[in-house]
Parts: structure tokens; C-alpha cells; sequence
């Protein structure tokens, strides 16, 4: 089983995660941002990931300290949990409808990190949440996990469904990413031998 942890204290946050990369789409989120809750749970759900996120931060300042940090742990547990990433698919792609919205999303587990989001969210909030905090949680992850994530919205005026479609993307392209390819299950997908 492909399980990692990643627990972060600073004077914002405090944070306890567990992903499984194994797993079956359970998931106990509690974030103090009840949108952000919602995005992780589908995230979960739709990658077949099962995870567990605490977290305490300043909500009362803003969200942003809270969703980059789980961005930053849960990229960070991601990785460890990855391991050297042998027998791995390595790449992920998906065209997903939301309704109004249709998102095309790409991920290359490479070791490389890079992240181009292409959103164009029109409201400033869904909820209470900001919605410009999208790209901070996918700019976190991928500096934290080193994965080359692209993320464009082909259509779609719904701040929300930009959004929920988004995060189920993310999370379909990293299930196919994390695959084991049992005719390769030994070999690093990579003809430098390494992903790091």
C-alpha cells in the first residue's frame, strides 16, 4: 500500500494529513473552509484516494494560509507516498464536462514541477470562498509533489462548476498517473532510469 503523511505547524496553520494512493475514495476533511472541504472530498472520491486532512489555520485573517499549505501537504505526502515511482503510468489526461463547463486537464508525474492554469472564473467568490485561491492550491501542489500539471477551461460561466470540474479533473488525471502498469510494474517510465 502506497500510504504517506505530511504534518505542517507554522504561526497559520496546523496541519495533520494522511493520503493512500491505494485506497477507495473515503475521506474525513476538515479544513475551516467548508468549500475547500467540498473540492477535497470529490478530490478523494473521484481519484479513489482515501484521505484524511485536520487542519486549524487563521481563517479569521483569510482562507489563502489554509488552502496553500494543504496544497504544499498534500503534495508533499503525494510524493512520499509515490515513492520511486516504479511500475507507475507516469501521465494522466482527461476531458471532463461540468455541466456548462468543460475542462481539459494533463498531468506528467516527471519530477519536474510546473503548473499552467488556465481559468477563467468569473466571480470573485463561491460562498465565502476566493475563488483566485484555485490556482494557489494547484500551484502548491505541484511545487510541493514536482508533477507537471496543465488545467484549461474550454467553456463554462458557473464559478462553481469551473471549479468542482477542475478538482475532479485533478484528480481523475493523478489516478491514471498513479496506476500501477502491472506489463512495466518494475520499471521506472523513464529512459533515465530515475524520477526524481
Amino acid at each position: 500500500m502506497r500510504i504517506s503523511e505530511c504534518n505542517r505547524k507554522t504561526t497559520e496553520t496546523d496541519i495533520r494529513l494522511t493520503i493512500n494512493l491505494d485506497g477507495s475514495g473515503e475521506s474525513t476533511i476538515s479544513t475551516g473552509c467548508g468549500f475547500l472541504d467540498h473540492m477535497l472530498t470529490l478530490f478523494a472520491h473521484h481519484g479513489n484516494f482515501d484521505v484524511a486532512i485536520a487542519c486549524a489555520g487563521d481563517t479569521y485573517v483569510d482562507d489563502h494560509h489554509t488552502v496553500e499549505d494543504i496544497g504544499i501537504c498534500l503534495g508533499t505526502a503525494f510524493s512520499k507516498a509515490l515513492g520511486n515511482k516504479c511500475g507507475i503510468r507516469r501521465y494522466g489526461h482527461i476531458l471532463l464536462p461540468m455541466d456548462e463547463a468543460l475542462l481539459l486537464c494533463a498531468a506528467d508525474l516527471s519530477g519536474r514541477s510546473f503548473l499552467s492554469c488556465e481559468l477563467q472564473i468569473p466571480s470573485e467568490k463561491v460562498g465565502t470562498f476566493d475563488t483566485e485561491l484555485t490556482e494557489e492550491f494547484f500551484l502548491a501542489f505541484v511545487r510541493a509533489a514536482n508533477v507537471t500539471l496543465h488545467i484549461k477551461q474550454l467553456s463554462g460561466k458557473n464559478s462553481h462548476h469551473i471549479i468542482e470540474g477542475s478538482f475532479k479533473a485533478f484528480a481523475r488525471v493523478l489516478a491514471q498517473a498513479v496506476r500501477i502498469d502491472e506489463e512495466h510494474k518494475d520499471d521506472i517510465p523513464s529512459t533515465k532510469g530515475v524520477l526524481i
